[in-house]
């Protein structure tokens, strides 16, 4: 299968890029520990609704996020598929999104992951298998990523959104690799709970960094 648009994810990013910093004052950390070149999975943790446009917009590289489906409506759902984001359906297994998401890997892109998945207080605790299963199959080093800040201000003329020029930080950690191509429920449950370990750490040296 074709992946998503590079040329869209590029010019996501360039958008991203003058927004975030244009709204906000985000702080990146060891942004350099993404590699340069080849598949990378980033693996984010979501506590806001705005963690995807400003990863998107800190990142070194363009990124491929899995959203969900219920996004893809309408011009908005124009517009992300414009930019190369996925939409995948969060009821069940989405064969399509799976697919799209590994010629993303395949194509030696940067794919966007909430392990969680779904929006929460961020803190890596209950990871889904899926994270496990694009890290083995790809065999790609996922890269742990921490968006803190997003929701401690509230802004005046939109409270869905951080206040205007608040501080956001955001912190990436140091590449894990889970190893081979197996990818039987045991070497899942294994790749899966060695990240959930790494993330969880990563977490907590990005607050003990930042102060929060």
């Amino acid at each position: 299968m074709t992946p998503p648009a590079a040329r869209g994810a590029a010019a996501g990013r360039r958008l991203s890029v003058g927004v975030i910093h244009t709204v906000w004052r985000p702080r990146v950390l060891g942004a350099w520990r993404v590699p340069a070149a080849g598949p990378v999975i980033l693996a984010v943790n979501h506590a806001h609704n705005v963690d995807g446009p400003v990863l998107m917009g800190t990142a070194p590289r363009p990124v491929h996020f899995l959203v969900k489906q219920e996004a893809f409506i309408g011009p908005l759902g124009t517009f992300l598929r414009g930019i190369g984001q996925i939409g995948v359906d969060r009821s069940g297994a989405d064969r399509a999104a799976v697919t799209s998401a590994l010629a993303v890997l395949d194509a030696g892109g940067v794919l966007g992951i909430f392990p969680e998945g779904t929006r929460g207080v961020g803190d890596f605790a209950a990871l889904r298998s899926g994270l496990a299963y694009f890290a083995l199959r790809a065999q790609a080093p996922v890269v742990p990523v921490v968006v803190l800040g997003s929701g401690e201000r509230r802004g005046r003329v939109i409270p869905a959104l951080p206040a205007a020029r608040s501080r956001i930080d955001v912190v990436f950690g140091e590449p894990v690799t889970v190893g081979g191509g197996r990818r039987t429920r045991a070497a899942l449950d294994e790749a899966t709970a060695r990240l959930q370990e790494s993330l969880a750490a990563h977490l907590r040296d990005a607050r003990r960094r930042t102060a929060r």
